[in-house]
């Protein structure tokens, strides 16, 4: 019989494994599940299985829902967001009632993948933590270059503030972050 977190993560999975874009060969929201997972258990090795399975479906089935069907500009881009976090949210709530898992850590998930509490809740700021090491550590390069010098600043302004103090420390000291991005993660 296999455990709540193995059926949560492999049905995470099997909706991931859907996406129809490719990375590295592999559908890419699949491989951005795989990528999470490992940045929390480097970053929070005895994270609660609510914050390894909100990890792992930070992006479960993101393709479904289009940045191009949302108004151009920061706006409609809020908008989105917002509505990925609540269809992220209760995707991954339906795969741990599915699973067997207990209301109240259902709900914790909810509130993790809507980011309700950043900054006030502790496994809702690791898993921003989370992410932003993830996006830093793997996307962040490829994603540099279709940004101007000044956007650029600005996002890695805004993932700085996302992030816990203990986190932008761990940042500076991982990456190599040239000014006056570094001043970000020193603010």
């Amino acid at each position: 019989m296999t455990s709540p977190l193995t059926q949560a993560v492999a049905a995470i999975d099997a909706a991931n494994a859907a996406d129809p874009t490719l990375e590295d060969g592999t559908p890419a929201a699949l491989l951005y599940g795989q990528r999470m997972s490992a940045e929390l258990a480097r970053l929070v090795p005895d994270a609660p299985e609510v914050l390894q399975i909100a990890a792992r479906g930070q992006h479960v089935e993101r393709w479904l829902l289009p940045r191009a069907d949302y108004p151009e500009g920061r706006t409609g881009y809020l908008e989105w967001r917002r509505e990925q976090g609540r269809r992220h949210a209760e995707r991954v709530m339906a795969i741990m009632r599915d699973a067997g898992y207990a209301e109240a850590e259902i709900e914790t998930a909810g509130r993790m993948l809507r980011k309700e509490g950043l900054k006030r809740d502790p496994l809702v700021q690791a898993l921003e933590d989370v992410i932003c090491f993830t996006f830093l550590r793997h996307y962040f390069a490829p994603f540099a270059p279709t940004r101007g010098p000044e956007e650029l600043l600005q996002i890695v302004e805004k993932t700085a503030r996302k992030m816990s103090p203990e986190g932008r420390a761990r940042a500076l000291a991982e990456f190599a972050l040239p000014e006056p991005f570094a001043a970000a993660f020193r603010a």
